[in-house]
C-alpha cells in the first residue's frame, strides 16, 4: 500500500498499547531496569508522535499492569505528559483488562488525574467519543473488569447512512485468530466492517500484527507492546503510526520503539560462546544463556572467563544488558584433567586421580570437578 501524498492527507494518529507501567521481571538479577524500561518506552512513544507530528496518541489499554499501581508509576506517567506542551495533539488513555476501569482504579484517583494537561483524556466512561481533526470521529470503548465475555466493539454505533466522516474504534480484547490464549472480550474479526469503521485500535497481544493478516482495508491492528515483556513475544516493540486520507483510507506505517532486543541462545561449542561475547551489540540484549558445553580444563577455564565477561561480576559489568544464565550445563571433561595437574607434588597428584574416579559417579559428579577445576588452577599457578 502506498503511502498517501503530504497534501492529501487529513489526519494522523498513532496507535500504541500494552505499556504494563510497573510490570516486574522477578526471574532476572537486573529485573529494576528492565521494569524502568517501561516507562523509557513511554517516552520513546511521545518522540515518535512528535516526529510525525500526528494529531491524536491513542493508548488501547493495559497501560498500566494492574489496576492499583505503585505511586510512582501514575507519577512518572504525568510527568512525560506535563512536559511537553502540546497544543494540537491529544492523548487517549484506554482502561485495559490488567487496569480496568474500577471504582478503585488509577483512573479513579484524583491526584493522578489532577496531574495530567487538559489533553490527555482517560476514556472513563462505557462509551465515549471525541471529535478529531479531519472530519473524524473516536468511538473508544474501555474494559470495566478484568476479564469479560461480551464483544466490546458492540457498544460502538453503526455507521449512519450519509456519514462520510472519518470513524475509528478503540477497544481491548482478543481476537478470535489468537491461538492457545484465553479469551477475555472477544473481538470479532469483521467488526471494523460490520461498524463502519475506517480504523479499529485495539490491544491486548503484544506482538503488531493485522487481524484478520489478509485484511489491510479497513485495518484492525495490534500494535503490540512497545517494550518486549516475554522471550516468545513476536513482533513485539513497535507503535503503528496511520494516516488518513481524504477517501477515508488509513495507510499503516510500523515504527520501531523499543530498546532491548530478547534473544535465547543454547551454545554447544566453545567457539560460539566467544563468539557470543564479541558482538558489539549486547549492551541491548536481554540474553536467557543456556549452556552444553562439556570442556577440557583449560577450555573449561576459558568457558567460565567468556561467561564473566558476559554477566559481570562484583568488580566489573557484563557485556550483556541483562541475562538469565544458567552455568550447569558448563561440565569439566575430567577424563585428561590430570596430564594438566603435574606440577602438583604427589600428594595432590594423587588427589586428582582419585577424584578423577569420583567424577565417574553421577551423584557426587559435580562436586568432584569443582575439586579438580582448583587443583586444576593451582597447578596452572605453580607452573
Amino acid at each position: 500500500m502506498n503511502a498517501p501524498g503530504e497534501d492529501e492527507i487529513v489526519l494522523k494518529i498513532l496507535h500504541t498499547a500494552d505499556w504494563h507501567l510497573g510490570r516486574q521481571f522477578r526471574s532476572f538479577v537486573d529485573d529494576a531496569k528492565l521494569t524502568r524500561a517501561r516507562l523509557d518506552a513511554v517516552e520513546r512513544v511521545l518522540l515518535t508522535a512528535e516526529r510525525y507530528m500526528v494529531h491524536a496518541v491513542l493508548c488501547a489499554g493495559d497501560l498500566f499492569d494492574e489496576p492499583r499501581p505503585d505511586t510512582l508509576w501514575w507519577q512518572g506517567l504525568a510527568k512525560l505528559f506535563r512536559e511537553r506542551n502540546w497544543t494540537d495533539r491529544s492523548v487517549f488513555l484506554l482502561p485495559g483488562n490488567h487496569d480496568p476501569l474500577l471504582p478503585d482504579s488509577v483512573w479513579k484517583e484524583e491526584r493522578f488525574r489532577s496531574l495530567l494537561p487538559d489533553w490527555v483524556h482517560v476514556v472513563d466512561r462505557e462509551y465515549f467519543e471525541f471529535a478529531l481533526p479531519g472530519n473524524a470521529v473516536l468511538h473508544a470503548v474501555p474494559c470495566m473488569s478484568q476479564s469479560g465475555a461480551k464483544d466490546p466493539t458492540e457498544a460502538i454505533p453503526m455507521r449512519e447512512p450519509g456519514d462520510d466522516g472519518i470513524r475509528i474504534g478503540m477497544v481491548h480484547g482478543s481476537t478470535f485468530d489468537a491461538k492457545d490464549w484465553q479469551i477475555h472480550f472477544p473481538i470479532a474479526a469483521e467488526a471494523a466492517v460490520v461498524r463502519g469503521l475506517d480504523y479499529l485500535a485495539i490491544g491486548d497481544t503484544h506482538g503488531f500484527r493485522f487481524v484478520p493478516p489478509e485484511r489491510k482495508v479497513p485495518p484492525t491492528i495490534y500494535p503490540g507492546t512497545p517494550e518486549p515483556t516475554a522471550f516468545d513475544e513476536r513482533d513485539a516493540g513497535y507503535v503503528a503510526v496511520v494516516l488518513f486520507n481524504r477517501q477515508r483510507r488509513a495507510h499503516v506505517q510500523k515504527e520501531r520503539v523499543a530498546q532491548w532486543v530478547w534473544e535465547e541462545r543454547e551454545i554447544r561449542q566453545l567457539q560460539q560462546l566467544r563468539e557470543l561475547r564479541d558482538r558489539k551489540d549486547l549492551h541491548q540484549i536481554v540474553l536467557r544463556l543456556r549452556l552444553d558445553l562439556r570442556l577440557p580444563a583449560p577450555e573449561y577455564e576459558e568457558a567460565v572467563q567468556l561467561l564473566d565477561d558476559l554477566e559481570g561480576t562484583s568488580a566489573k559489568h557484563g557485556r550483556v544488558g541483562v541475562i538469565d544464565l544458567d552455568r550447569r550445563g558448563l561440565t569439566l571433561d575430567a577424563s585428561t584433567v590430570d596430564a594438566y595437574c603435574t606440577e602438583l607434588p604427589e600428594v595432590l597428584q594423587a588427589a586428582v586421580r582419585r577424584l578423577k574416579e569420583v567424577a565417574t559417579q553421577p551423584d557426587q559428579r559435580l562436586v568432584a570437578e569443582r575439586a579438580l577445576v582448583h587443583l586444576y588452577r593451582l597447578s596452572r599457578k605453580a607452573s
